[in-house]
């Protein structure tokens, strides 16, 4: 992609760092709902995801970006899934603070 396309938004594809687009996979993990989002970056998929839990009438929600590569999205989003559940065995409720 070139950089005028990168810079006004062009292109399409996948979510990208902000998370946007569907998520490669979900499942649910002791109430909470997470969904893998990796996108790609540097020839690689980036891994990425969301954590969400329905607190009454709220929903609330954390976005997680590791460090850690894979060169293809299935990879990245198995990753990501171990990651979320590991976040949240960890840490609970207190993500959302």
């Amino acid at each position: 992609m070139s950089f005028w396309k990168k810079l006004f938004g062009g292109g399409g594809g996948g979510g990208g760092a902000d998370g946007g687009g569907a998520p490669a996979r979900s499942v649910e993990h002791n109430g909470y709902t997470i969904e893998a989002r990796p996108y790609p970056e540097g020839g690689q998929y980036q891994v990425a995801g969301t954590i969400s839990k329905q607190v009454g009438e709220a929903r609330k929600e954390h976005k997680f970006i590791r460090a850690d590569r894979f060169p293809t999205q299935d990879e990245a989003a198995d990753f990501a899934l171990m990651k979320g559940r590991q976040i949240i065995d960890q840490q609970g409720d207190r993500i959302f603070d």
